[in-house]
């Protein structure tokens, strides 16, 4: 799935910048969630957001007040509402107080409108090492209610090494990222299985070291 980590937005006039720690979308039922937090802000009067598609010029659909001056963490959220399935690129157009402003890195996410089944899909890359990204999707159902979901690492003897999701979530695509950090993982084949309500998939991958 795209983060911009300690990317540093500076105000002309030298002060601190707005320091924007983390930028996600990503699917959530029928609707695009945008989201994003700050570690400092300074004279901060908001953040534009602002859509492209198909390789055509970004133009604005939103706008979401800034914190102002402000030492704390700041998260934010901005929920869209694509008309069609394609693929959305996001950007933020943070704008100071005093009208001067600077963009964001580009986020992009698929939309592939109300998703009608569970997939699984194939981690990415695989042959791995050490990190690797799995992608599942999870289809609305009684109202959009949330589902318990899990996904769980295993050796091939079925050893449990790592959950990587244990919680309820609605309908939406997902991505989580396997980091096999632990000195103690050998090179081979590892297991990851998806669970929710009644539905169950196992895959393979790969770990090279």
């Amino acid at each position: 799935m795209g983060v911009s980590n300690g990317l540093v937005l500076y105000n002309h006039n030298l002060q601190l910048p707005v320091e924007i720690t983390s930028f996600t979308a990503s699917q959530t039922g029928s609707t695009l969630q945008l989201k994003w937090s700050t570690a400092t802000e300074t004279n901060n009067h908001g953040f534009e957001i602002e859509r492209s598609t198909d390789n055509n010029p970004f133009y604005s659909i939103g706008f979401v007040k800034g914190a102002g001056s402000t030492q704390e963490p700041q998260e934010y959220i901005y929920t869209d509402s694509p008309d069609k399935p394609g693929t959305y690129h996001y950007r933020l157009k943070q704008t100071d107080l005093d009208g001067s402003y600077k963009y964001s890195d580009v986020v992009t996410s698929e939309f592939t409108g109300n998703i009608q089944e569970y997939i699984l899909e194939q981690n990415f890359p695989n042959p791995f090492n050490p990190t690797t990204r799995i992608k599942f999707s999870i289809p609305q159902q009684n109202g959009n209610k949330p589902q318990l979901v899990t996904l769980t690492v295993y050796d091939i003897l079925g050893n449990e090494i790592a959950v990587l999701v244990n919680e309820e979530k609605p309908s939406g695509t997902y991505e989580v990222d396997f980091t096999a950090n632990n000195a103690s993982l050998s090179a081979g084949v590892y297991v990851y299985r998806l669970r929710a309500g009644a539905f169950s998939e196992t895959k393979t991958m790969i770990l090279l070291k």
